[in-house]
């Protein structure tokens, strides 16, 4: 007879959403800072069992990547609770990091999974700045402190100096990987998981790299019943964000950072 006081089963539901690091002064880039408070709100909720977490990203900044993952991590232990991602349009680089703190990964069929490695991107200038008769002067105190100066020609030492940056964070990718997916995960090297390519959703399954197919509303569902009550928690951009972003920043770093971001996203195709 007490059966209708009965409390339905709540589900916080985070999602995460972007390019990783710093998107402009105002834009909506993804880091940790922006991102901590919403997180522990959605952790911080009474008698809960799981937090769902959405991702949607190509990925960024590798440092803000694992600041992120850690957090996740450090919560769900702190408060005893499960962590289940769902992979949007994309999960990849940074992006499939962060949804390695789930204990489990759902995608949709079509999602882009993977990309597990690193990549520096440049310019070199040096010709075109002789061509429009511009001098450039540079005074350091260090050897190395103008490594990889776009406006000089590429150095062999400070290309090495780079990759051997490059695979010490790829090592510590493989690591945050392994850890998470463990023997989920389909033959690593004969499969090319480590090389940075990237998947479907459907292809990620077969590799380990994701639990299932299915999105939030309907893996929720299916594990917790149809009267689950799912408790959004999203960052809204204020209306004076908005305004700034607009207005105040600078046009050069604001096209620089577009230009970014947007690379970013159509490597994957969107």
């Amino acid at each position: 007879m007490f059966s209708i006081f009965k409390k339905k089963k709540v589900v916080p539901h985070v999602r995460l959403t972007g390019f990783i690091g710093s998107a402009g002064r105002f834009s909506k880039g993804m880091d940790l800072a922006g991102q901590k408070d919403i997180l522990k709100k959605a952790f911080s909720l009474k008698k809960i069992t799981h937090v769902a977490i959405s991702i949607n990203s190509p990925g960024g900044s590798p440092v803000q990547s694992h600041l992120i993952y850690s957090y996740i991590r450090q919560l769900a232990e702190k408060n005893n609770v499960k962590v289940i991602i769902f992979a949007e349009d994309v999960a990849a680089s940074g992006g499939y990091l962060i949804s390695c703190a789930g204990d489990e990964i759902y995608a949709n069929s079509s999602s882009i999974i993977g990309s597990i490695g690193v990549i520096s991107a440049s310019f070199g200038f040096k010709d075109l700045i002789k061509k429009i008769g511009v001098e450039r002067r540079v005074y350091t105190a260090g050897k190395n402190k103008s490594t990889l100066d776009p406006f000089v020609d590429e150095k062999e030492e400070d290309v090495k100096r780079l990759k051997s940056i490059q695979l010490e964070l790829h090592a510590d990718f493989i690591k945050v990987v392994e850890i998470s997916r463990g023997s989920k995960l389909k033959e690593p090297e004969k499969n090319n998981i480590f090389t940075g390519e990237f998947w479907t959703g459907k292809t990620a399954l077969t590799l380990g790299l994701i639990d299932g197919i299915g999105n939030a509303d309907q893996i929720l569902k299916e594990k917790f019943g149809d009267k689950v009550i799912i408790k959004n928690f999203e960052k809204p951009k204020g209306f004076i964000a908005r305004k700034l972003s607009s207005s105040i920043q600078n046009p050069i770093d604001r096209l620089a950072n577009i230009v970014e971001e947007k690379s970013t996203w159509q490597k994957f195709g969107l």
